[in-house]
């Protein structure tokens, strides 16, 4: 039976801090969870063992215990009673009582190591401090699943509700207004479920919102491009203009040029989670220039043109 340096399992220093060693431990267990590496036997090992270092490290008594008798572990019931020899002279020469250390928290049938078992309790080996109080539990969280949700932008710009199927059960989430493509949210418990009574993971979903074929977004801004004939264009006049929620009639100014821009305040995309705020409308004027001309039609511009200085 081999001696088992807990430390180097976990890739911390003997002197590391509580909180170095419960980041390591999550890392590891999250790589080496089953549900990442489903039938790999070997990461199976590996998540046990980081488990079973865990245990002993992360709980002070544990560990002290563990760090006391280092190479001493296969004499520990020896070394112990020298040591509470000592420790009675010494205590009888300054008056004071001495409390010894429990054993861990694990029954027999733990799936732990014989090493374990013979210093924690429960081995062949009697150990030293054996308890049959309860077993480890050795809970961790389940791991998180990911999820693409497809979306209009004008589905995107109202608040509603979508269902859709996730691992065979039905998740229904309300989509607020405003999201934005490649936005991701999170559904705290829907992922996975947890290893050993563990806490299930959480489902995170990213938005694809597709392309509209009038407007382009912006954040929070939209844009499009109207066409307007070339007489609206020199001598003014109205154009009806598109918006998410409808239609505006827009007045243009005589002699407006191929390529004019014009906001709209407020007809624009809502705002993410800010009920009532929304971003602009912003229209460029595309002068589309007449086709099929008659005979008359050409004289009076070729009339139009000399009139040019």
């Amino acid at each position: 039976m081999a001696y088992i340096d807990y430390y180097r399992i976990l890739g911390v220093d003997k002197k590391a801090t509580a909180d170095e060693i419960k980041k390591a431990y999550r890392k590891l267990a999250r790589k080496y969870h089953p549900d990442v590496n489903p039938g790999d036997k070997e990461a199976e090992k590996k998540f046990k063992e980081i488990n079973e270092a865990n245990e002993v490290l992360s709980h002070v008594e544990n560990r002290e215990k563990y760090d006391k008798y280092g190479e001493h572990w296969k004499h520990g019931e020896e070394y112990e009673k020298a040591q509470h020899h000592q420790r009675q002279h010494q205590q009888s020469r300054q008056g004071g009582s001495y409390g010894g250390f429990s054993g861990a928290d694990f029954g027999e049938g733990e799936d732990f190591s014989d090493f374990f078992q013979s210093m924690f309790g429960g081995g062949a080996g009697g150990g030293f401090g054996r308890s049959s109080k309860g077993s480890a539990s050795g809970k961790f969280k389940g791991q998180d699943v990911s999820a693409e949700l497809n979306l209009h932008l004008r589905d995107a710009a109202k608040t509603h509700q979508q269902t859709f199927e996730i691992n065979g059960k039905k998740v229904r989430i309300t989509i607020p207004a405003g999201v934005a493509d490649g936005q991701k949210i999170k559904l705290k418990g829907h992922g996975n479920p947890g290893y050993n009574g563990g806490p299930h993971g959480d489902l995170y979903i990213t938005f694809n919102i597709a392309e509209d074929h009038h407007f382009k977004r912006n954040g929070d801004n939209l844009s499009a491009e109207v066409e307007i004939d070339l007489y609206t264009a020199i001598l003014g006049g109205e154009v009806n203009i598109k918006t998410l929620d409808g239609s505006v009639n827009l007045k243009v100014k005589p002699e407006t040029q191929n390529g004019t821009k014009v906001r709209l305040k407020g007809k624009g995309f809502p705002v993410y989670k800010k009920e009532g705020e929304f971003g602009d409308l912003v229209v460029t004027y595309r002068i589309k220039l007449p086709t099929d001309l008659t005979q008359k039609e050409k004289e009076l511009f070729q009339q139009i043109k000399d009139l040019q200085p």
